[in-house]
This record gives C-alpha cells, structure tokens and sequence, in this order.
C-alpha cells in the first residue's frame, strides 16, 4: 500500500514542503517545494498519475517462457529469414534443453551451463556459438520491435574462441577425379552439371542447383534467391552457357542432387573438412581465383559477401601476399 498524505509531506527546517510519495509499490516520487499547496497538488498529481495511466505505474514482470519468445520471434521475424524454419527448430530444441525458463531470467550462466553441456555431448564451438548467436537474436528483435521491455540478458557472454583452420580447396587433379567420377554416376544426371557450375562461378549448391533457363543472361548466369538477398551476375564461357542449355533440353531442369553428390564425393580420394561436402566447389573457386591474380574485391562481388572480411580469408593465397616478409626478413642479407 502507498504512503499516507501525512507521511508523504514534511516541511522542512528551512520553511519548504518534501514530498517522499509512493502511490504504488516500486514507483517512488521525490520533490522539495516551496509552498504546502504545492506540495499537495503534485503529491495528488502523482497519485493520480499512477492510477489512470499505465505508463506511469510499474508494469508487472514478464513471465513469458524462452519457447514463447521464440515462436513470437518466428512470426513477428524468423518467418522472413530464407533459413528461419531452420533456425526456429534448433531454437526451440535450445528452449527444451534448457528446461524452458522465464525468458528474462536466463543469464550468462545459465547459458554458459548449458553450452557446456552441449559441448560434452560432443557439440562443436562453432555449432554451439551459432546457437548462442541465434538465442541471443530472438532477444535484439523483440526488443527493437518492443514485444518484450528489457534487452538481451546476456549480451556479455562471449562466444567460443576457434581454432583457425587452413582454407580447404581442390587442386586440378583433385577437380577432375571429382568430375570424372560425377559424370560417371548414373543414378542422377544433374549432379556433374551442378558442380561444373560451382566451380566455374563461385556459387553455393543451392544457388546453382536454383538456376532456371531465363536467368541466363548471354554468357552470363544469375543467381537470385541468395543467402546475402542479393541478386548477383557472373560471368562464364560460351561453351558453359551452352552445355547448361543442352543439359536442360536434354535432363530437364534440375532437381534437388546434393545427397548423390555427397556419396560420389565419399567414393573418391578427396576428403574435405567435416561440413564443407559442396561447400569446397565454393571455396574452390575462390583460391584458383585469387591464386590466378585475381582482384580480392571482385571476388567479394562474384561470391556475393556482404563484407570484405569475409573475403580476406582468401587474401592469403594471392601470389605476392606477405612476400615483404622474404624481402625484409633479417636473414636476407646474410644467405
């Protein structure tokens, strides 16, 4: 219960009127005036406040579960996102693994617990940070599109410092025993095509394996559709252009081969990093291009990053990358 009129104003040694009033728990008002009319009007302008309006009175806590959240993030964002129905699952599965508590009361450490034990189950750092990335999402957009009235509660949680890998690719001969062995697979005709054309642009799987027959444009292809929303044109040879056109005429449009891919690539020698099956063409692609000279700013344009950043990771295999260090080395003079 609030402060009695009595309680709420004090006059003061030096002749003004304090007012300490607390109409409603958790919503205190303070002012020194100097009339006890004053006083009273803004004590009752307080009180009055607080009882018509609710922004001035407290709102109750939210009590709402984390799977809550999550659906309300689906329906309100999630659902606009080209992976959203992806990411709404493994949201929902982060929610049952956490026993779904209170959304305002989950905190670093109990993300930090919960991280733990996915990665005791063999969870990796990568996996787990982009977990921890897509929870923490659900909280940055209902709070920008003001479903919830506090912010993330464990934005200072850091994500899982990785060990750099080396950049997988192909060598030539790595190319051709892969094509080789595509064409030679019959269970599917589209898988050799789809490849050729991730080798020869950049693209990822579903970028190429999207592709219709008005999006060749002369001797160029456009993939629209794309992870960064971004439509994007990329050249390649006439003899391309015309082998896909055939290849259509011939098979038909393509149909979903990624699976026929993955066995043919488990038949041969190649043995590409754990999640990187189709994804290597793409890295493929990158190295040749930066080995062979290539500008790192156009390839940012071809592969279609929304960063350079993204693309420095192939900025080390440009033939004169970190040469000074040979020039300028201490040793130089003395060999």
């Amino acid at each position: 219960m609030g402060q009695s009129g009595l309680m709420a104003i004090q006059q003061l040694s030096d002749g003004r009127w304090r007012v300490d009033v607390e109409p409603v728990k958790g919503k205190r008002f303070r002012k020194t005036l100097k009339t006890k009319a004053e006083a009273m009007r803004f004590e009752a302008t307080c009180r009055a406040k607080c009882s018509e309006s609710n922004d001035w009175a407290p709102r109750p806590k939210d009590k709402r579960r984390l799977s809550e959240l999550v659906e309300l993030w689906f329906d309100l964002h999630g659902v606009s996102l080209s992976d959203g129905v992806r990411r709404v699952a493994i949201l929902r599965a982060c929610a049952k693994a956490m026993g779904d508590p209170i959304a305002r009361m989950v905190d670093g450490a109990k993300i930090a617990a919960t991280r733990a034990r996915w990665m005791l189950a063999g969870v990796t750092g990568k996996t787990a940070n982009n977990r921890l990335g897509y929870l923490k999402a659900v909280y940055n957009e209902l709070h920008k599109l003001d479903v919830i009235d506090y912010p993330c509660p464990f934005t200072r949680i850091r994500p899982v410092r990785l060990q750099e890998r080396p950049l997988a690719y192909l060598t030539k001969p790595q190319i051709s025993e892969l094509l080789d062995a595509l064409q030679a697979r019959t269970t599917s005709p589209h898988p050799a095509m789809v490849a050729r054309i991730c080798l020869a642009t950049g693209a990822r799987w579903g970028e190429a394996q999207a592709l219709r027959l008005e999006r060749i444009r002369g001797n160029a292809l456009v993939f629209a559709n794309t992870k960064s929303k971004r439509v994007r044109m990329v050249p390649v040879t006439p003899e391309l252009a015309a082998a896909i056109k055939k290849h259509w005429q011939t098979y038909g449009p393509f149909t979903n081969c990624i699976g026929v891919f993955r066995l043919v690539l488990l038949s041969t020698s190649i043995k590409p990093p754990r999640g990187q099956a189709s994804h290597i063409l793409r890295h493929t692609f990158a190295a040749h291009f930066i080995m062979g000279g290539g500008h790192i700013v156009t390839l940012k344009e071809i592969l279609g990053h929304a960063s350079l950043n993204m693309t420095m990771r192939y900025a080390h295999l440009a033939p004169e990358h970190l040469s000074d260090a040979i020039r300028l080395s201490p040793l130089g003079g003395l060999q």
